[in-house]
């Protein structure tokens, strides 16, 4: 069912457009803040176990050896070792393959939209380094690495409970900004926190390093042959003394992403008909063959492991490091000790210095601007809940201290500062509510974009002096239902109307809403966006692909063309184009209209909108609007 943006529907309202970011990003954000749950109750679990009169068995089980043997060659390590240096590698690369994604095929392709996150992802590293320091003892003074990072499962997740109502472009600023930290944070794992070096070990590992660069290169599709090098890339790192993430990361940005071609994309479509023609085990392996090949081992690699790293590997991390025995006054001693303090002040108050200067101040030099619907206030909010450095955090505490002193104190102050970033920012997205109108209620109202002849498709003069703007979903049957009084505007107008449409296809509720929003956009490039416009409202329900190359048909539109169209995504961008629109403007749902450039609240039928139509339309000098 969609969503009536007027008032006129009760259906919950959405928090996020997610038709603003391509697919593979959705998936990603998706899992990050589904995992943040997981993540929350294995914590809880460890508090309470290593807290509970079986505490014992929290450390003693941890501490479980686990050996590999081979000849006179073995492997021993603990099972928080396994986890911490052998699973958490895996979580790494994971995060690495989506940077590389990201870069070639992603939001991060427009490198002008990087500059105020990236700055803004120094200034949240160096500010809290500066303010740990500053208050943390000077024994202590090797753990500065634990207030770089953030948890981005735990930051979405905290996000979605006491962030604005519309924060998807926010989401995706600070899901930007987490790639910097993630960068530099297992950078300085790598380098700062790891042992002696192994010569020999480093030179493998580089082997191994470059013969996954080579298999990217040469777009090898075969997982075996990065898992193969992925093994010796991590066993090799763990024995030359380097912290085994760093591996991970380096192996995930190597790994190539790259679109299908157009042939690969033909073979796979071919094989699959054939295996619906003759359905045997070794047709359907010839085409699972085929469509594997067309994917790049990037996207296959984030499909099959992301789900196992979010939602196992990153809350058995925390199940096995956040158990931190309270009792006995190790809780009033942390809080009575610098070094917890100096990590509270690091994450929490550093975090949101940090970033909030980096990103408004980058803004105010004109380095770039803040996504469009992002207010300052709410990048303050964003700043504070990005002080969540869990897991990054709980990692690096274990390896900058020898002392358990300090490693609990230190934990116990990576737990308070989660407590606090998340209660500053809620505080700061209230305050941001309440001074700047940056909330649901506060809405923007004015149309952002205006209507450009040059870009938006009309109906109607160009230079007529009434405006309606619509954001609709080809899916959604209050859409259809509201083409009606479109109709009944326009001749009750004539030439005083233009009628505007923007795409607002709502894909976790209308599946094939954004397809036929991307065929809208291939039939206008054909000039026939309003016969398609008014052909698929009359087919709501039939809006599959082979729908719309009937359609297109029918209209006289290239079919091969908008089959290559639809196929390669050759409109995604500008579609979410639309989306960002709607959300900068204000836009909850479908259908939604702008009045002469302001969103119209209320019902939209034909009365209320021909007169609002009257009332908020522009003097313009010997020119009258139209009477009803």
């Amino acid at each position: 069912m969609a969503i009536d943006g007027n008032g006129g529907q009760t259906t919950p309202r959405r928090r996020q457009l997610l038709a603003q970011l391509a697919a593979p990003l959705r998936s990603f954000i998706a899992t990050e803040a589904g995992s943040a749950g997981l993540l929350l109750a294995a914590t809880i679990v460890a508090l309470l176990w290593a807290n509970s009169p079986a505490s014992d068995s929290y450390e003693s089980f941890w501490h479980t050896e686990l050996a590999i043997r081979l000849g006179d060659w073995n492997l021993d390590l603990d099972l928080r070792h396994w986890l911490d240096e052998g699973l958490m590698a895996l979580f790494f690369f994971v995060i690495g393959l989506e940077v590389r994604r990201e870069w070639s095929l992603g939001e991060l392709r427009d490198r002008s939209r990087v500059v105020v996150p990236v700055i803004a992802g120094v200034g949240g590293m160096v500010v809290p380094v500066l303010l740990y320091l500053l208050v943390s003892p000077s024994e202590a003074n090797h753990g500065w690495g634990i207030v770089i990072a953030t948890d981005t499962a735990f930051m979405l997740g905290a996000m979605a409970i006491v962030g604005p109502a519309c924060p998807t472009q926010l989401r995706v600023f600070l899901l930007t900004l987490s790639i910097v930290d993630d960068i530099v944070a297992i950078s300085v794992i790598g380098i700062v926190y790891s042992s002696a070096l192994d010569a020999i070990a480093l030179i493998v590992a580089i082997a191994c390093l470059a013969g996954i660069a080579t298999l990217s290169q040469l777009r090898v599709w075969r997982g075996s042959a990065y898992a193969l090098l992925g093994a010796g890339l991590w066993l090799a790192t763990l024995i030359a003394g380097l912290h085994p993430t760093i591996a991970g990361m380096a192996a995930g940005l190597l790994v190539a992403a790259y679109a299908p071609t157009r042939a690969q994309v033909d073979e796979a479509a071919s094989r699959a008909h054939a295996f619906r023609q003759s359905p045997l085990a070794s047709v359907a392996r010839d085409a699972t063959r085929s469509v594997e090949r067309a994917l790049s081992p990037n996207e296959r690699m984030q499909e099959l492991l992301h789900p196992w790293t979010s939602y196992v590997i990153v809350p058995l991390f925390a199940l096995a490091n956040a158990g931190v025995d309270l009792r006995g006054g190790a809780l009033g001693d942390a809080l009575g000790s610098p070094l917890t303090w100096a990590i509270v002040a690091g994450l929490v108050g550093g975090k949101t210095i940090g970033i909030a200067l980096g990103a408004l101040g980058a803004v105010r030099a004109r380095l770039g601007k803040l996504p469009e619907g992002v207010g300052e206030g709410q990048v303050v909010g964003g700043a504070a809940l990005s002080g969540i450095g869990f897991t990054v955090s709980l990692l690096i505490a274990g390896l900058a201290f020898e002392d358990s002193t300090f490693v609990e104190e230190a934990k116990i102050g990576v737990l308070l500062a989660a407590a606090l970033a998340v209660v500053t920012g809620w505080v700061a997205f209230r305050l941001a509510a309440v001074l700047r109108g940056e909330v649901s209620a506060g809405l923007p109202t004015v149309l952002d974009p205006p209507v450009d002849p040059e870009r938006d498709h009309i109906r109607g003069p160009l230079d007529a002096p009434l405006t309606l703007v619509e954001f609709a979903d080809f899916e959604c049957p209050f859409c259809g239902r509201a083409t009606g009084m479109v109709r009944e505007l326009r001749r009750r107008f004539g030439d005083d109307l233009r009628y505007v449409v923007r795409h607002l296809p709502l894909v976790d509720v209308h599946p094939h809403a954004e397809l036929a929003a991307q065929a809208m956009e291939e039939a206008g490039e054909q000039g026939r966006f309003w016969e398609m416009h008014d052909k698929l409202f009359d087919h709501q329900d039939e809006l599959e692909f082979e729908d719309l190359l009937g359609y297109a048909g029918r209209l006289e539109i290239d079919v091969e063309e908008l089959a290559r169209a639809l196929q390669d995504g050759r409109h995604a961008a500008r579609v979410r184009t639309d989306v960002a629109s709607a959300e900068a403007s204000g836009v909850r749902g479908t259908p939604t209209f702008f009045v002469n450039g302001r969103r119209h609240v209320g019902p939209y039928d034909a009365e209320t909108l021909a007169r609002e139509l009257l009332e908020t339309a522009p003097r313009r000098a010997g020119a009258e609007p139209a009477a009803t």
